[in-house]
């Protein structure tokens, strides 16, 4: 009931009779428009489509570059296998403005390939001497290459790599080289296995101490395996030329390896392979083969040799000869001053192998003294390696009673390289050696080169020594004498050309007529003594005719001095018939 401000007013009843009453009304029902049909179902199909779109989508994922040469959003593609995986849609700077952050929608297809460890990097043409690549991005453009990794765990955020892989997927094993330097080699220089291209180079850096230099190498199956623990890698880069008995020997791996360098790699015959090296396993780079094959030398034995002459000419790693057969290297050359003497003097270290020896070693057996060098193969070898190695009575023998000496001898006369020769020298001076000293010292001899400058020096002497002005006086005075008597010989034979010429010419003609003379007499003695008609042929005749009766009388004399003997006494008798 209403109150007023102040009275309190009651409502009559007849008041609230006659209030009108409220009625409910039900609401009417509308009627939807033909016309919204349309754009709901083109709702309903915008909507299906999007999620569609969304359910097909891969993941989008970010890569970071150094550089995004040639990456343009929208066109650049995501590329694995040549099969598009994805497609840039933005290309920005970091936050720090120091490198591309690249944004890409992977297809869905490949969104289980984006994984923690899954590598990118761009593609774009590249020529080498090792080869041309990428050559279809001339046409199409640059793109982003992929490499799937092994991880479980999906990633969508990526760094990018500077330098695209040589290698992908292809099975083989990665291992690890340690070299001084890198020389020629470049990433795709090529590896080989008994001349067979087997893998190629697929990185290189600095070590971390920065003192050699870490290259890894890529193998391909089968060959893998064939890397041992013992196996050996080289440089095969350029040409390996030798000259032996020979002739000139000139070895490369190919013409490859010639032009951008490579490597190789092999077991050494004295060491048996005991099975495949692990993944990663880290080798020596050795410069050549022959330093990769050279057996190593389990003792060794340091010398000193104090030479009186220049040192020109020999190196550190020169080599040690005895008689003629490696055994040994340089390892220091240098100067050793003597305060006492105060004199410097050439002082050169040699490392002796005796093991080198030993493959050329072949002890005979002496009959008197079996107990001196044993019969055995094996035995004799081990007491030759006993001698030379651990108390060096062997080399203490040569050297004070067969008069071992060290000499410097010219190795090469082109580049001048000298070596160490050690030979037998007789009439050397006698000489001791200390073999208990760390470093035991041998007596040299002065080398060849010396020998021969002391045996030009001791002509030229000779030569000085001798009366050539002298001499040259005494030819000069025979050179006079002989052109004196030249020009009077000379004169004698043009006063002979003058005054005996025309005589000789007369004399000469008078001896012609005289041959024809006598040869007119011959024909004219032919014709009468040796016709058929002329009369000294008839004269001939009865002159034989004559003879022949003589002789018939003197064969009738002899007869009858023979029958008759008393005939020259008494006469001839008569016949009974004229009695």
């Amino acid at each position: 009931m209403p109150q007023a401000s102040g009275n309190s007013i009651m409502a009559e009843p007849g008041d609230l009779e006659r209030l009108p009453e409220a009625t409910v009304t039900p609401p009417k029902r509308g009627r939807i428009s033909v016309i919204w049909i349309i754009p709901i179902l083109a709702a309903v199909v915008a909507i299906g489509i999007a999620v569609q779109r969304i359910r097909s989508e891969g993941p989008t994922i970010e890569i970071v570059f150094s550089a995004a040469e040639g990456i343009e959003a929208g066109k650049t593609l995501v590329k694995y296998k040549d099969v598009v995986i994805g497609r840039v849609t933005n290309v920005e700077l970091t936050n720090d403005f120091a490198k591309v952050r690249v944004t890409a929608k992977i297809a869905k297809h490949a969104a289980g390939l984006m994984v923690e460890d899954a590598r990118f990097w761009i593609v774009q043409p590249t020529v080498s001497l090792s080869g041309i690549s990428g050559l279809s991005t001339l046409l199409s453009g640059n793109y982003i290459g992929f490499g799937p990794g092994k991880a479980a765990q999906s990633q969508n955020y990526f760094n990018g790599l500077d330098v695209a892989p040589v290698i992908t997927e292809e099975r083989g094993g990665q291992f690890a080289l340690r070299a001084n330097d890198l020389g020629s080699l470049e990433i795709g220089s090529p590896v080989y296995y008994r001349r067979l291209p087997v893998g190629q180079v697929i990185a290189y850096e600095l070590a971390p101490d920065g003192n050699t230099v870490q290259v890894r190498i890529f193998i391909k199956a089968p060959y893998d395996t064939y890397v041992y623990p013992e196996t050996r890698f080289w440089n095969a880069s350029g040409v390996d030329v030798s000259v032996g008995a020979d002739g000139v020997n000139v070895r490369t791996e190919s013409l490859v390896a010639l032009l951008i360098g490579g490597l190789a790699f092999d077991i050494p015959p004295f060491e048996p392979p005991s099975g495949p090296a692990a993944a990663n396993a880290v080798f020596t780079l050795y410069n050549d083969r022959t330093a990769a094959m050279k057996a190593p030398d389990a003792i060794a034995r340091r010398y000193v040799l104090h030479f009186t002459e220049s040192l020109r000419g020999l190196a550190v790693g020169a080599p040690v000869t005895f008689l003629g057969l490696p055994a040994g290297e340089v390892t220091s050359v240098g100067l050793e001053f003597d305060a006492a003497k105060a004199n410097v003097r050439p002082r050169v270290v040699i490392t002796y192998f005796p093991e080198r020896l030993m493959t050329y070693a072949s002890a005979k057996a002496d009959a008197r003294s079996p107990d001196v060098v044993p019969p055995d193969e094996q035995k004799r070898r081990d007491l030759l390696r006993r001698l030379v190695a651990e108390r060096g009575v062997l080399l203490k023998r040569l050297v004070e009673e067969r008069g071992l000496r060290g000499q410097l001898r010219s190795g090469s006369l082109l580049t001048g390289q000298l070596y160490v020769s050690f030979d037998f020298h007789p009439n050397a001076p006698k000489a001791k050696v200390d073999v208990s000293q760390e470093e035991p010292e041998l007596p040299v001899v002065p080398g060849t080169l010396v020998e021969l400058e002391d045996k030009l020096g001791r002509v030229v002497d000779k030569i000085d020594k001798m009366p050539l002005e002298a001499i040259g006086n005494n030819i000069k005075k025979d050179l006079e004498s002989l052109d004196q008597t030249l020009k009077a010989a000379d004169k004698l034979i043009s006063d002979a050309d003058v005054k005996l010429l025309p005589h000789l010419n007369t004399s000469l003609e008078d001896l012609h007529r005289t041959l024809g003379a006598v040869e007119r007499a011959v024909n004219s003695a032919d014709t009468s003594l040796l016709g058929s008609n002329a009369p000294a042929q008839q004269e001939l005749r009865e002159a034989l005719q004559e003879f022949a009766r003589a002789a018939r009388s003197l064969r009738l004399l002899t007869d009858q001095l023979e029958s008759q003997p008393s005939s020259v006494i008494r006469g001839k008798r008569e016949s009974s018939g004229g009695r």
